[in-house]
């Protein structure tokens, strides 16, 4: 049986390492039990060019400590070559943007959408799973949510609270 995929936004791990002032004891908790999880039932989609690889390296500790978040951002990393745990999709950058994609949908309700964020949108779309996108924290995500439906993504909102 093949294990439902998931896009996970690099603030999930933040939080679940207790590195965000903004997250709730709850939040927290929540964070940590979604990437337990993940790890136990999902494969995690990322890019072939390392750019998820890249920013999570940018915010958790290669180590795997002190929190859960830098705990399994080790985990997939360690376990990247196994395909019960982690799949690679090639996205293609438009030209002279790095931050943008072909994949990403050329939508102009999607303007202002964060261009750090586009990767995950371009990664889900690419990998033709319609994988949901883990999101704690970051309000983007949520303004944005109806434009993303329209394009078939799909925005798990862990802390919901955080949203208003």
């Amino acid at each position: 049986m093949r294990r439902p995929a998931v896009v996970i936004d690099t603030n999930v791990l933040v939080v679940a390492s207790e590195r965000n002032e903004q997250a709730s004891k709850t939040c927290i908790l929540t964070c940590i039990s979604t990437l337990r999880g993940i790890r136990e039932n999902n494969v995690v989609i990322v890019d072939d060019g390392q750019r998820i690889f890249s920013e999570y390296f940018g915010k958790l500790s290669f180590s795997g400590q002190p929190g859960v978040g830098d705990s399994f951002f080790k985990w997939l990393f360690d376990n990247q070559g196994n395909e019960r745990h982690c799949h690679f999709v090639s996205i293609t950058p438009r030209q002279k943007d790095a931050d943008d994609f072909v994949e990403f949908p050329n939508d102009i309700s999607l303007g202002k959408f964060d261009r750090a964020d586009r990767k995950f949108v371009a990664v889900a779309i690419a990998s033709k799973n319609n994988p949901p996108i883990y999101n704690a924290c970051d309000t983007d995500w949520h303004h944005f949510d109806d434009a993303l439906k329209k394009h078939r993504v799909k925005v798990v909102q862990l802390c919901p609270e955080l949203m208003s």
